[in-house]
């Protein structure tokens, strides 16, 4: 379901109007309630030099409820939380979601994930969870056990 509620609409809304596109993460809107952003590797990690492409999609009642984040295909890295379907693993995308979050901070925590990871490898279940899982990450029930990456 859309977020289409008055309360969604306001905080989306008022999001956008803070973004600042000079920054690392850069916005673009598809939809009102499905951004796009855009961000590099950083420097200094594995990831350096490679470019990501994050789609969020708002619904239910955001900010109640936490978006839908997922990696654009083709450019969905390589880490041990990101299935190869682009669904991510963060348990703030879930179980700890606050409504005091916003795109903003999801996009730090995950540019913030992949810098702090030492090899580039999929999850060992990637395989079987990409043949089963098609659509949203969000009817998944993340087992959320290694914060280690």
């Amino acid at each position: 379901m859309m977020a289409t509620n008055v309360r969604a609409a306001a905080r989306i809304k008022k999001e956008l109007e803070k973004w600042d596109n000079t920054g690392e993460f850069i916005l673009s809107v598809g939809h009102p309630t499905q951004w796009f952003v855009d961000f590099d590797g950083a420097v200094g990690t594995i990831y350096a030099g490679e470019h990501f492409r994050l789609q969020i999609t708002f619904v239910g009642d955001y900010p109640m409820e936490a978006p839908e984040v997922m990696f654009v295909l083709p450019d969905c890295p390589v880490h041990p939380h990101i299935y190869s379907n682009g669904h991510i693993c963060l348990n703030i995308l879930g179980e700890d979601w606050s409504p005091a979050l916003t795109v903003r901070s999801i996009c730090v925590s995950i540019l913030s994930m992949l810098s702090s990871c030492p090899c580039k490898e999929r999850p060992s279940d990637n395989d079987r969870y990409v043949a089963t899982k098609k659509g949203t990450p969000k009817t998944t029930n993340f087992q959320y056990h290694d914060d280690g990456v």
